[in-house]
């Protein structure tokens, strides 16, 4: 007889759960949230957060030279790509070389991505002919065909760096080279905006340190999730 009732009260339970469930699970399935939970809502935040970690500062500033095979190089070249971008000089004692070797870095991770190139430019074009440059990335190792080493105006050269990025270059005969310039690695994605992440405070980085290893570490993170847009 308990047994009876312990069925009955089994029963009851189950029919009250069904007329006031099963309404909302139709309802669901209706709306097309019945997929929706916490870890699939999760993992769309995760893939969202990442992008919107990157921060666009603006379009890069347009510009025209020419590279160590003497052929003309500008922006245009490098639509639909992304890309990184520096100021630097063959003859550079200090920072250049260490510079050199991030960018053989990010190069090695990215070869043979046909959506991915390096643009360095030189602040002493009286010295840096195309053959000089050819001869300066014979040197280096370059093996990429979408790394370009770039000369032109002198003063055209100086307004692109100064005014147009924002990265410091500048004549200096105190200091050994007789140039002096920012060691900063310059990020621009396929639409041909300039790219950044936050730093831990939440402001915009602006440019990468490519005389560091965190750095250079953080833009190539940041080249991949451009890469994948």
């Amino acid at each position: 007889m308990f047994k009876n009732k312990s069925y009955i009260g089994i029963s009851f339970i189950i029919l009250i759960f069904g007329i006031y469930a099963v309404p909302k699970i139709v309802d669901r399935i209706k709306n097309g949230e019945v997929v929706k939970g916490n870890r699939l809502d999760n993992v769309g935040e995760r893939k969202s957060s990442a992008d919107a970690n990157l921060l666009t500062i603006g379009k890069a500033p347009k510009f025209e030279l020419t590279n160590q095979d003497n052929v003309t190089v500008s922006n245009e070249t490098y639509k639909g790509k992304v890309y990184v971008l520096e100021f630097f000089f063959t003859t550079c004692p200090s920072i250049c070389p260490k510079m050199n070797l991030s960018m053989l870095e990010i190069e090695k991770t990215f070869f043979g991505n046909p959506n991915f190139g390096i643009v360095s430019i030189t602040i002493d074009p009286a010295h840096d002919t195309p053959q000089v440059l050819k001869d300066h990335a014979k040197l280096l190792g370059v093996k990429s065909s979408t790394w370009n080493f770039l000369t032109g105006d002198k003063s055209t050269i100086m307004d692109l760096s100064n005014k147009g990025f924002n990265l410091y270059a500048g004549e200096n005969a105190k200091v050994s080279g007789g140039f002096e310039h920012s060691g900063l690695f310059a990020l621009i994605d396929k639409e041909g905006n300039i790219r950044c992440r936050k730093d831990e405070f939440g402001n915009p980085i602006l440019y990468y340190d490519g005389l560091d290893k965190k750095g250079v570490r953080d833009i190539q993170q940041d080249i991949k999730i451009l890469l994948e847009e």
